[in-house]
């Protein structure tokens, strides 16, 4: 339905999200320098939001997980362009393949958008199909809302299973005309033309990706507009919106947005995502011979929980080289062994790290001591129920956990070797990779291939740090690109206790902490 090497899921799909399979072994050290993919949230907003303005705009060091790929399918069926500038300078609307070597690379990908305009949006000639990307289908209901055409978004069976009426249900407030399954809460939604007015409305959860859509509906409403949030959330809209000159204003926890005249185009580079990020200092902290530094990473102050929470459980981690960057603030990270302790996390910090809990239940896993997680139910509508995969799956690696509404229970101690699933979740195919690191024995992770929604190289990083790790050689790949080499197992140590993290109860952290 989208536009080829471009839109779409990234060529997943259901059943591709729960495929491949990989082995991961315990190794002898962790090491390594690295860079991760470009930010997801900005990535997606970059394409957005300079679909939707006058002009060209540069996005530099995008990333392009098969979520990315489904906003700037997304876009180009509205009528924006966005293409991709390669290394030998040639631009092409495939947005994957090198059009000198024919290799699938996604790795520092520089886009090109040329902008529609505010009011210059056209019908699509199709429905429109988010993927498995909650972000896509969410903002894009926003934008959507205020067109003068008619429009059908849908997404993947995952995507079509989560909650939408926390998004649809203001939208009517403001006079959008939004049908859809089960009272209008789930995709597919059709879209019609409908004159919007700008309301005040109280949010019920503090979401970047409900307060987004509501901004950006904004932009197309009469009058003022202002959100109200429960408490903070990443706030990359209201910065860029800001720099591409939009009437958006934060007080406190409101944000106020008033229809522009247009907005320009801006170039965006997107730093490093640190919720990508979070996998390797994770892996770090827990790991009895580690040291790994992250480059280029942003560490916007709504985002940086997991190093908040890292932190309170004892591990240090090094910030250096800090700058801000297109309005972001960037640095490199260093994690190293440690001893964590358990840890109550919960309140406000939450959102700040709600996509960080599976890696973080990991390191609890190993930890000192018992973690409590709570106030986290929000994870239960994620691409998978978060809470419920990582309450399975650690369990079955020998780990005591308990689960909860809001979150879980977990009592530190080893991680076994054992078969778990990634639930066809990215996140926590990741998190399980990296709890196999410290196991006692072999993992082996169903549904690899999930790893491409955000990050495509994960598998070669992860054999390029712990060289020996991957088991299995001959199992499906997961990665769909160049196969990392691994060393197989005459270059594997298989250790038989992982370093102990070293509960005291913290309610958020505080402020200023982890030297930024």
């Amino acid at each position: 339905m989208s536009g080829e090497g471009g839109g779409g899921n990234g060529g997943a799909g259901d059943a591709g999200l729960h495929g491949g399979r990989r082995v991961v072994r315990a190794v002898g050290r962790l090491s390594g320098s690295l860079t991760v993919p470009g930010d997801k949230s900005i990535t997606h907003r970059a394409v957005m939001f300079n679909a939707i303005a006058t002009g060209t705009a540069t996005v530099t060091g995008a990333g392009l997980g098969g979520d990315c790929l489904s906003t700037a399918g997304a876009m180009r069926m509205l009528g924006a362009r966005v293409r991709r500038r390669w290394a030998s300078g040639e631009l092409t609307d495939d947005l994957r393949r090198d059009p000198v070597t024919g290799v699938d690379t996604r790795d520092d990908a520089v886009l090109l958008v040329d902008g529609a305009g505010l009011g210059g949006l056209r019908e699509p000639h199709d429905v429109i199909d988010a993927g498995n990307s909650g972000t896509t289908a969410r903002l894009l209901a926003g934008i959507l809302a205020g067109q003068p055409f008619f429009s059908v978004l849908t997404g993947d069976g995952s995507l079509r299973g989560r909650p939408m009426g926390r998004v649809t249900a203001p939208l009517g407030v403001m006079g959008a005309q939004v049908r859809g399954r089960a009272g209008s809460t789930l995709l597919p939604l059709a879209i019609s033309p409908a004159p919007l007015s700008g309301v005040t409305i109280d949010i019920p959860v503090a979401s970047a990706q409900l307060k987004s859509a509501l901004i950006l509906a904004g932009l197309y409403a009469s009058g003022e507009t202002v959100i109200v949030s429960p408490g903070e959330s990443r706030d990359h809209t209201e910065r860029m919106l800001a720099a591409q000159g939009a009437d958006v204003r934060t007080e406190g926890l409101s944000v106020r947005v008033r229809r522009p005249s247009g907005l320009r185009a801006i170039d965006v580079e997107v730093p490093g995502d640190i919720s990508s990020a979070a996998f390797w200092l994770v892996a770090a902290c827990i790991h009895p011979d580690a040291a790994v530094t992250v480059r280029n990473v942003g560490v916007n102050p709504t985002r940086t929980g997991i190093i908040d929470a890292l932190t309170l459980m004892g591990a240090t981690i090094t910030v250096t080289n800090e700058r801000t960057v297109g309005g972001e603030p960037v640095a490199d990270l260093t994690a190293s062994s440690c001893r964590l302790r358990g840890v109550h996390i919960g309140g406000a910090i939450i959102p700040r790290l709600i996509d960080e809990v599976p890696v973080l239940a990991v390191a609890a896993a190993v930890a000192t001591g018992t973690t409590t997680i709570r106030d986290a139910a929000e994870l239960r509508v994620k691409e998978s129920d978060r809470l419920l995969a990582v309450a399975t799956h650690l369990a079955a690696l020998g780990v005591a956990v308990a689960e909860h509404p809001d979150g879980l229970t977990i009592t530190g101690g080893r991680i076994a070797g054992g078969e778990v699933a990634s639930e066809g979740d990215h996140r926590i195919a990741m998190a399980l990779a990296v709890g196999a690191l410290v196991a006692t024995g072999p993992v082996t992770i169903g549904g690899a291939a999930a790893v491409d929604i955000s990050y495509p190289a994960f598998w070669r990083t992860l054999a390029r740090i712990g060289p020996g790790c991957l088991g299995d050689e001959a199992a499906d790949r997961s990665d769909g690109g160049n196969r990392p080499e691994s060393g197989g197992d005459g270059n594997t140590l298989r250790l038989a206790t992982p370093t102990p993290l070293i509960g005291i109860r913290l309610a958020d952290a505080p402020k200023g902490g982890s030297g930024r």
